[in-house]
């Protein structure tokens, strides 16, 4: 798995690389074999009454899937952080529990509930 961070308007230190790469890491547990890369964008931006929030993006790619895409917005850079790797591989988990569950993804041509009318063309 490669993983690629970067960080817009300050500068991205090693101790935040750092914590950013372990959680990651840590959120995809035994299925981050089958990613192929991430990659994490920070960034600040302005918010609501001029107070600024912190921004993490999160998108990840898996071989013969749509990508993943988590963006997290918090007052706390490292917040942010960890809640983006979080959902991201909760997200990441679904989407590899669909494709080996006949290629599907979970949501999608699921079928109809039992008694449930068809329509006729």
């Amino acid at each position: 798995m490669q993983i690629d961070i970067r960080a817009r308007g300050f500068g991205l230190t090693p101790a935040l690389r750092t914590h950013a790469e372990y959680r990651l890491r840590l959120a995809f547990g035994s299925t981050g074999g089958r990613v192929l890369r991430v990659g994490m964008r920070l960034a600040e931006k302005g918010g609501a009454g001029g107070r600024s929030e912190m921004c993490c993006r999160v998108r990840v790619l898996i071989p013969g899937a749509p990508p993943v895409v988590i963006e997290q917005h918090e007052a706390d850079l490292l917040v942010a952080i960890d809640r983006a790797a979080d959902r991201t591989g909760r997200a990441v988990s679904r989407q590899l529990a669909g494709m080996s569950a006949g290629g599907r993804v979970p949501g999608r041509d699921e079928p109809a509930p039992a008694g449930a009318a068809r329509r006729s063309l």
